[in-house]
């Protein structure tokens, strides 16, 4: 008897394709991750390319996930493109060493570190494979007191602190150029739909609602203030090898 829930992959696909309606939310996203980003940029975990068109204006992007389907589907959503490579795998997959050919100079993960169970390898793999300073964009999702029904059925490993990132970094050899919290608004709800309502899946209608009418305001105001705690934790790591 075939199961009546969708595998991770489908659940998976269903939720990216729900975050793809938040364009306000994806504007903000690359506000805040793309001054960081060099020209030859390593996407570790690019999903359906939600993020992925906010670097085709770069020299080279490297699109990487561990689900085929995933990498198929964005070759079809971007054909043609000669600044754009893709690698279906992941930092265990015996020819991931071989992308340093590429000589990259950044790699953005967002909304995957979460996912992998040797965090710490996965840094540290990521980083041999970019040249010096070898930096690291990352979005994670924060506060393990969030922890509820959505992360589980999306297979987090963890949440994080601002703490808990900081040593798993210094561990893979990194240290934060900055880190900070952002989406603070995004905290309460996520706290509602994980503690209160118990949401199985995020709500098409609260990603508009929170789109629409939240995002614009709140990344204006984060601009010029950092929240004190948020949804997500932003963090720009670099080889310590570049503090010294």
């Amino acid at each position: 008897m075939s199961s009546p829930f969708p595998s991770h992959t489908e659940y998976q696909r269903r939720d990216l394709l729900l975050m793809s309606r938040a364009r306000n939310y994806a504007a903000w996203q690359r506000d805040l991750v793309a001054p960081w980003l060099g020209r030859r940029v390593l996407e570790y975990g690019c999903g359906l390319g939600n993020f992925t068109a906010a670097l085709l204006d770069r020299e080279l992007v490297v699109a990487c996930d561990t689900e085929p389907e995933f990498v198929d589907t964005l070759r079809s959503k971007f054909p043609g493109r000669a600044n754009l490579e893709f690698f279906s795998g992941d930092t265990l997959s015996p020819n991931f060493p071989a992308l340093a050919q590429h000589c990259l100079d950044s790699c953005v993960c967002l909304n995957v570190l979460e996912h992998i169970p040797d965090h710490q390898q996965a840094l540290q793999a990521i980083a041999d494979v970019l040249a010096p300073p070898r930096r690291i964009v990352l979005l994670v999702p924060a506060f393990p007191a969030l922890w509820g029904p959505i992360d589980r059925r999306l297979q987090h490993a963890r949440r994080y602190t601002r703490a808990s990132l900081a040593d798993v970094a210094a561990r893979a050899g990194l240290r934060a150029r900055t880190m900070r919290y952002v989406n603070v608004v995004g905290f309460f709800g996520w706290w509602i739909n994980a503690r209160i309502l118990r949401l199985e899946e995020q709500s098409a209608a609260q990603i508009d609602f929170f789109d629409r009418a939240i995002v614009p305001v709140m990344a204006r105001v984060e601009r010029i203030v950092a929240p004190p705690f948020g949804q997500s934790l932003l963090a720009v790591l670099e080889s310590t090898e570049n503090f010294t």
